[in-house]
């Protein structure tokens, strides 16, 4: 059975960099972010949910969602996100959970990465077998997050608040990766992990 790697962080640690470097080694990367962007494709059932709950205003042109405005609203309300969540998750949970299988039956010997920013917060640790963390200082998410455009000071409280404690984000850890150095830096953590799991046989 393909090893099921679950790799999560706080946003902005640098899940999305870590999880490049492990599909460039060979696994197979499967990503909650773009989960959630297929979900919600013009004509998607879950698009129009969306739309019918919060109002065509969230419509972009050519009749996708509208990502900045509804997430400066399921920031500002904290039952517009409960909403959104409840529809959402449980159907990323299930895309995770099929296209695991397929992908497992076809190369049992490629390990599997989640990347699931809420992986604690959501209770995936049943579903894998390890779980690494992409960590850095509170500090250094505001100043990469401020560095984004279109995110303001609000908004950037506000991700941060919504979750889950550094501490128990690192307690629920396998392995850690800090990444609050140099890309290079960041690499070489990257090449232990992966020496650690060639070691233990199961990534080829």
């Amino acid at each position: 059975m393909a090893l099921r790697i679950g790799l999560t962080g706080g946003v902005a640690c640098g899940k999305s960099t870590v999880a490049e470097m492990l599909k460039a080694a060979g696994a197979h990367v499967l990503d909650a972010d773009v989960i959630a962007r297929e979900l919600v494709a013009p004509g998607s059932p879950a698009l129009q949910a969306i739309i019918a709950h919060f109002g065509p205003a969230f419509s972009a042109p050519g009749g996708g969602l509208d990502r900045a405005a509804l997430r400066a609203r399921i920031f500002a309300d904290p039952a517009a996100k409960t909403w959104l969540e409840a529809l959402l998750h449980p159907l990323i949970r299930a895309t995770f959970i099929t296209a695991s299988a397929a992908l497992a039956e076809q190369h049992p010997q490629t390990p599997l990465v989640w990347v699931v920013p809420l992986l604690v917060e959501n209770d995936y640790r049943p579903l894998l077998d390890q779980v690494l963390v992409v960590d850095c200082p509170r500090s250094v998410q505001v100043e990469r997050l401020r560095a984004r455009p279109g995110w303001t000071k609000e908004q950037v409280t506000a991700v941060l608040a919504a979750q889950c404690d550094r501490a128990a984000r690192n307690a629920a850890a396998d392995w850690i990766i800090t990444n609050e150095d140099t890309l290079t830096e960041l690499q070489t953590q990257v090449g232990l992990y992966l020496r650690h799991l060639r070691g233990t046989g199961r990534f080829a």
